[in-house]
């Protein structure tokens, strides 16, 4: 099973859903969308079923499905990772001097 950077979606009537999988992927297409009918979630939806199916490489469907929540808004933004919480404090420190 493919893996990928984890997308947090926030669905229309509330909840959000962390989707790092296709499976993640088919199960957050079942949930509350503003359109449904949209050329972009569409052809996600047709993607991610044919990527579960294997016959779409993962990364290609996962990447409609994408751009089908980013145009909807539903796509949250990301936030910092820890490690590059710690590498700013790194830096702000660095630009006062040395550590001692």
């Amino acid at each position: 099973m493919s893996s990928f950077l984890p997308l947090t979606i926030r669905f229309v009537h509330g909840g959000t859903m962390v989707v790092s999988s296709i499976a993640d992927a088919k199960k957050a297409l079942g949930g509350t969308w503003k359109d449904k009918d949209s050329p972009a979630y569409l052809k996600a939806a047709r993607l991610v079923d044919d990527a579960a199916n294997g016959i779409c490489r993962p990364a290609i469907a996962f990447a409609a499905f994408k751009k089908a929540a980013t145009d909807q808004g539903l796509l949250q933004p990301a936030e910092p990772s820890a490690a590059l919480d710690m590498l700013d404090q790194l830096s702000s420190r660095n630009s006062k001097g040395p550590p001692r």
